[in-house]
């Protein structure tokens, strides 16, 4: 893996109205271009160990989400959601100067990717969700609870007198992402350090911005949910894990809602597989997800070179 991971890999920068989204880019220049977006409270270091593993022939662009990793946090005042990522994706792209391309997105950054298909179902040919089910349904009775509990946490951390983040040696910063994610391995906490730190005297301090903690307020029910899922068009690679996102991260008002979800894919002849791992298996263990992330792109760039602009 580490040979791999040699290869050529250059940096990015997109400039927003508010700073920069940063990322890294691998593959060739010209190379079917392919979109990765990262889960919560992660950094676009989590594909370090899959990209290598996947078709050469790509072009991958894997970002830090606003407020992750190296990237930009948003300006006072602001909440982080769902909608607003989905914008700082099209921001991207038309940086890029992209007008088609693939997505893969891992848990939240699978939403992102989810409903930015639906919005612009023409720029998107072939989405692959890792441990992710694209949209989220909460039971529309709990929204108002949902929405208030977002607002009273925002208030009271813009209260606050201005705190200094607080100061690490690298080892307990280890120790601190591992405690928060405890079915990562050592080797991937160290990978998403990369960007996930920032030297400081005396220490380090997480990059990421203290304000993504909060509940994302961007909500939709299980109707609306169903609504943006059937507008999207393109062929979908589902990648679940058998001790991932469904067992340990969704709220119970989220949970309930999954399996029509699910169906609602499957109804439409979408991929769905279920591999051994948790949550974070794409960068702890690629090799168990490459072949079949590697499989799906192929086949579709096939099918599509063949049969002209795919209809679902």
């Amino acid at each position: 893996m580490s040979s791999a991971l040699k290869q050529a890999v250059s940096d990015l920068s997109i400039p927003v109205s508010w700073g920069q989204i940063r990322g890294k880019v691998w593959g060739p220049e010209h190379g079917r271009p392919v979109l990765c977006l990262h889960g919560w409270a992660d950094n676009c270091g989590t594909f370090n160990t899959l990209i290598p593993l996947l078709p050469k022939e790509y072009r991958y662009v894997a970002v830090d989400l606003a407020g992750h990793g190296l990237s930009s946090h948003r300006p006072p005042g602001a909440f982080y959601t769902i909608i607003e990522n989905v914008a700082d994706v099209r921001r991207v792209v038309a940086g890029l100067r992209w007008t088609n391309f693939s997505i893969i997105g891992h848990s939240m950054g699978g939403s992102i990717a989810a409903m930015f298909s639906a919005l612009y179902p023409e720029m998107v040919d072939t989405l692959v969700l890792l441990d992710s089910y694209g949209f989220v349904a909460t039971d529309s009775k709990e929204l108002p609870e949902v929405l208030r509990k977002v607002m009273v946490a925002m208030f009271q951390f813009e209260e606050k007198p201005e705190e200094k983040k607080r100061v690490y040696t690298y080892e307990k910063a280890v120790e601190r992402l591992s405690a928060a994610n405890p079915t990562m391995t050592e080797h991937s906490v160290r990978v998403l350090l990369e960007r996930g730190l920032v030297q400081v005297e005396g220490g380090f301090t997480f990059s990421r911005d203290l304000r993504i903690n909060f509940k994302n307020p961007w909500r939709m029910c299980l109707e609306q949910s169903l609504e943006m899922q059937s507008r999207v068009r393109a062929s979908v690679l589902l990648v679940l894990t058998d001790k991932g996102f469904n067992r340990t991260l969704f709220e119970p008002s989220q949970r309930k809602f999954t399996s029509t979800l699910l169906r609602g894919l499957q109804d439409r002849n979408h991929t769905v597989v279920t591999v051994p791992g948790d949550h974070h298996v794409h960068l702890n263990e690629p090799e168990v997800v490459a072949p079949i992330v590697s499989d799906f792109l192929r086949n579709r760039a096939r099918s599509q070179s063949n049969h002209g602009q795919h209809k679902l």
